[in-house]
C-alpha cells in the first residue's frame, strides 16, 4: 500500500456478504475504497466519483473475487505437543472417551503444555498461525483449556495476546479452564472448579486476558450444572459465553448455553430439537466442526436442516486442535462442512465469515464489506467462489489485506 490517503480497489467481483443483502450480497464490477483500514464504500464501481480518486492509490483487481477476510472461530492453536500416538489408537479402534478415561486425550496436552513458557508456546503456535493466515485469515479466536491451573491456563492466553503482536491479525480469546478435570482433582469437579477455574478466570480477566468464556458439557468432563457455575462467574465479569456441547451425547449444554445468551454452541453433533429452539430464540450460532467429526470417525451429523429451517446462524471453524482436529485449513473445513454436513456454498462462505463474526461478538466490525468495517480483505484467483468450497488442498489466494494494508501472499 502506499502512502496517499486512501485506497480504491477497482475492477472487482465482491461478495460483501452484507446482512441485509440477499445470498452472499455480491456486487459484479465493483469497488472498495479504504482509508485509515476501514471501508469508507463497497459498491458498483460506476459510482465512484472523480473526487473520491483524487488522491488515491488504485488497485486494479482484474475481475478477481473478494470476500471479507476469513474468520476461523473456534481453534486451540495454542499447545504444547501433538497426539499423534493417540491418532494410531483410534486407527486401532480406541474411541475418543476410551483414551481420555484412561488417561490420554486432554490430559498428554496438558503436560506437554505446561512444560513450556509462554514464549515457548507462542513460538509453537506460529507455524499454525502461519498456515492459516496463509490463506485468507484475518481474525480468529484462540482458547486456553490445556494449562489446567491458574498459572497454566494465564500463560496460554498471555500466548495467545503475544501473537496478534507479532503477525497481523485479530486474535480473540477464550477461557476454556473447564475443559476438563486435571489428574489431581479427579472425581472432585466442584472443587477444581471452586479452587481453578473461577478463580483463574478473575485473574485472566484482570489481566485483560479473556474475551468469553468456553467450557466442555460432556459425560467426560462438566456436567449443565457445573457450567452454569462457570457461566455465572463470567456474566459477574462482564464476558460473553459460549459452549462445547453436544459433541459425543446430549446432555442439554445448548439449550444452557442459549438460556445463558452464548454466542454460540459448538459441535452439536447430538443436538436435539429443544436445544434447536432454544439457540434459534436466544439468537446463538451454531459452529460446525467437521474436523473433529472426521479425525473422530463419527457417523453422528449435526442437524444442519434443524438448524437452517430455524434460522439458527452457522459458522465453520477448523476447531485446530492436537487431539481432535490437527487441522490447520478453513479451507477444507469449508468443503467438509458441505461434503460431510450437506452445508451449502453461500453457508459455507458465510460460515467462515460473516456468521464467524457474528459467533466472536464482532459483526459490528468485521466479517462483511461494508462501510465502517474493518477493510480485512481476501482476493481469490477463482472463476466461481463454489471454488473455494469445492476445492481440496489448493489455496487460490490472491492476494489478503488486514485493515488495509497488504499481509499475503
Amino acid at each position: 500500500m502506499s502512502s496517499l490517503s486512501r485506497t480504491i480497489f477497482r475492477n472487482a467481483r465482491i461478495a460483501t456478504l452484507a446482512t441485509e443483502k440477499s445470498g452472499l450480497g455480491v456486487v459484479e464490477d465493483g469497488a472498495i475504497v479504504v482509508s485509515g483500514g476501514k471501508i469508507d464504500y463497497a459498491g458498483p464501481q460506476a459510482a465512484l466519483t472523480a473526487v473520491i480518486e483524487a488522491d488515491a492509490d488504485v488497485v486494479d483487481l482484474e475481475g478477481r473475487w473478494v470476500t471479507p477476510g476469513l474468520i476461523d472461530c473456534h481453534t486451540h492453536i495454542v499447545h504444547g505437543g501433538n497426539r499423534a500416538r493417540e491418532f494410531e489408537m483410534r486407527l486401532e479402534g480406541a474411541t475418543y472417551e476410551e483414551i481420555a478415561r484412561a488417561g490420554g486425550g486432554i490430559v498428554s496436552s496438558v503436560t506437554a503444555t505446561n512444560a513450556l513458557s509462554v514464549e515457548g508456546l507462542m513460538e509453537t503456535a506460529l507455524p499454525r498461525l502461519d498456515t492459516l493466515l496463509a490463506e485468507g485469515v484475518t481474525t480468529l479466536e484462540v482458547k486456553s483449556g490445556y494449562g489446567l491451573s491458574i498459572e497454566g491456563e494465564l500463560n496460554m492466553l498471555r500466548a495467545a495476546r503475544r501473537l496478534e503482536k507479532v503477525r497481523p491479525v485479530r486474535i480473540v480469546t477464550s477461557y476454556l479452564a473447564a475443559h476438563s478435570t486435571p489428574v489431581e482433582y479427579k472425581g472432585r469437579n466442584a472443587d477444581y472448579l471452586a479452587d481453578v477455574v473461577v478463580p483463574g478466570l478473575r485473574r485472566a480477566h484482570a489481566e485483560g486476558l479473556v474475551d468469553a468464556v468456553d467450557g466442555f458439557c460432556e459425560k467426560i468432563a462438566f456436567s449443565t450444572g457445573e457450567i452454569a457455575r462457570v457461566f455465572e462467574a463470567a456474566h459477574d465479569l462482564g464476558l460473553p459465553v459460549k459452549l462445547h456441547a453436544e459433541q459425543l451425547s446430549n446432555l442439554g449444554g445448548a439449550k444452557l448455553a442459549a438460556a445463558h445468551g452464548a454466542l454460540s454452541a459448538d459441535h452439536l453433533e447430538y443436538l436435539d430439537t429443544e436445544g434447536v429452539a432454544a439457540m434459534a430464540a436466544a439468537g446463538t450460532v451454531a459452529i460446525i466442526l467437521p474436523g473433529a467429526f472426521y479425525a473422530l470417525g463419527e457417523t453422528r451429523k449435526p442437524p444442519v436442516a434443524s438448524l437452517r429451517a430455524a434460522g439458527v446462524p452457522i459458522a465453520v471453524a477448523t476447531d485446530c486442535n492436537p487431539g481432535t482436529s490437527p487441522l490447520t485449513s478453513l479451507l477444507l473445513a469449508m468443503n467438509m462442512g458441505a461434503t460431510l454436513f450437506g452445508l451449502t456454498v453461500e453457508e459455507c462462505i458465510a460460515g467462515a465469515t460473516r456468521e464467524g463474526a457474528r459467533a466472536l461478538g464482532l459483526l459490528g466490525q468485521a466479517g462483511t464489506i461494508e462501510e465502517g468495517k474493518s477493510a480485512d480483505l481476501a482476493v481469490w484467483d477463482v472463476g466461481s467462489l463454489a471454488e473455494l468450497v469445492y476445492r481440496i488442498g489448493f489455496n487460490p489466494l490472491h492476494a489478503c489485506y488486514f485493515k488495509g494494508q497488504r499481509i499475503a501472499p
